[in-house]
């Protein structure tokens, strides 16, 4: 046989080695040649080349496509289309995205079913929710982000997160995922945890997680307790915000657990040192402080003069001269200076005069100032108690704190001539 004869079954080897291409086969491919913006590739056992663009290359963002392959590499691709006509020397279109893409999906679908959770993370904010990658794209609904309202979601942008898969179909390549669901499943376990361990009265320590304008949403460590605006502080507070920031540590007290409504409530006032403590070496007898008018009565002045310390400053206390309602010369919100009467920590209370701090005026007299009743209060008392609802009804009421003869001002003080017309009766 001559050297330029060809053996018959080496040629018939040879044509059975080569196969048909066709759409949708998975194939190696050698890489021929590297441009800008595709792969050169030949196809093993056809004979033919074919290309694989950028944008098939990879499920991830590529920067440069020489960091994707080099010249000799073999890879595994999947026929997606023809190009031209000429089936002998024709290319075809390939991709290796599109491999490892069903690769994803058959590895998600897996997780679907056993009910685990896939890491992703977030490529997009869109109107209605987040784009991730994971592996595929996958869609958020904003509803799912999280399990409270989010207003801005491009907080997201970025970062990698935990999601349930809700919804899987890789023909259609949609995959919808949740990550308020890992929340919800995360605080339903931390939840239980925490409240077989606390119980109320407990102090501890926690982080404010949000505010509202009801009150502060305090993390106990997954799971979140609502301190009510009423429970910041002694002092008044209008809104959360102006004395707490989302992130600040803070000292709470458990008000109430109710494990029903997976509720906890907190106080951060009540984990402070009770407002009347030492109080009589704060406002001792004799001593002028300054304070704030709170409340208005008939009967005189509430006056804070420490957070959650408020004294009575009666109608008496105010002014050298005669006044009819503490509403004449006083007003709620107004800085006041007054002078400590008498002061009882047991019973919270302390006597307080503004008065004391005035020069009285030549001529002044302690009965001006005394507050009297017209007459027709005093002839509505007049013969006993009178029908069913009147006489005693038309009395002042003092608070309890108040109704004793050792602040500082007897009970004949605070009602004045009214008591003294009520004798008479």
């Amino acid at each position: 046989m001559s050297e330029n004869s060809v053996n018959p079954e080496t040629m018939a080897d040879a044509l059975k080695s080569v196969h048909q291409v066709k759409v949708g086969d998975v194939v190696k491919g050698e890489v021929l040649a590297i441009e800008d913006k595709q792969l050169t590739v030949g196809i093993e056992n056809s004979g033919v080349e074919g290309v694989v663009p950028l944008k098939e290359l990879s499920t991830q963002p590529i920067d440069d496509i020489h960091n994707e392959a080099k010249v000799g590499d073999e890879l595994d691709l999947v026929v997606i289309s023809t190009i031209g006509k000429d089936k002998e020397n024709g290319q075809y279109l390939l991709s290796k995205r599109r491999l490892e893409a069903q690769k994803v999906w058959a590895d998600i679908q897996k997780e679907y079913e056993a009910g685990h959770t896939v890491m992703a993370p977030v490529t997009q904010v869109v109107k209605g929710g987040l784009v991730v990658n994971a592996g595929v794209r996958g869609f958020v609904p904003a509803s799912m982000v999280a399990d409270h309202f989010v207003e801005d979601l491009s907080q997201y942008k970025g970062q990698e997160l935990e999601f349930k898969i809700i919804e899987i179909d890789p023909a259609e390549n949609r995959l919808i995922l949740s990550h308020r669901a890992v929340l919800e499943a995360s605080k339903a376990e931390a939840r239980k945890e925490i409240f077989n361990k606390l119980s109320v009265g407990d102090v501890i320590e926690g982080k404010v997680a949000r505010l509202t304008n009801f009150g502060a949403f305090v993390d106990l460590g997954g799971v979140d307790g609502l301190v009510h605006v009423s429970e910041i502080s002694f002092d008044h507070v209008n809104k959360p915000s102006d004395v707490l920031k989302a992130g600040q540590e803070v000292t709470v007290k458990v008000l109430n657990l109710d494990p029903e409504k997976n509720r906890i409530s907190l106080s951060i006032k009540a984990a402070l040192p009770e407002p009347w403590t030492n109080i009589e070496d704060k406002a001792a007898a004799g001593s002028v402080l300054e304070g704030k008018v709170r409340r208005l009565t008939s009967f005189g002045a509430f006056v804070e003069v420490f957070p959650g310390v408020e004294g009575l400053v009666h109608i008496s206390q105010i002014s050298h001269e005669h006044i009819a309602t503490p509403a004449d010369v006083l007003k709620e919100g107004q800085d006041v200076k007054v002078k400590v009467l008498s002061v009882d920590p047991d019973a919270h209370r302390l006597a307080l005069s503004i008065k004391a701090l005035t020069e009285a005026p030549e001529g002044a007299s302690e009965e001006n100032n005394q507050p009297r009743r017209n007459n027709n209060e005093r002839s509505n008392n007049r013969g006993g108690r009178g029908r069913r609802g009147e006489g005693s009804n038309n009395h002042t009421k003092i608070p309890a704190e108040y109704q004793q003869e050792d602040n500082g001002f007897s009970l004949g003080d605070i009602l004045g001539d009214a008591l003294k017309d009520a004798n008479k009766n």
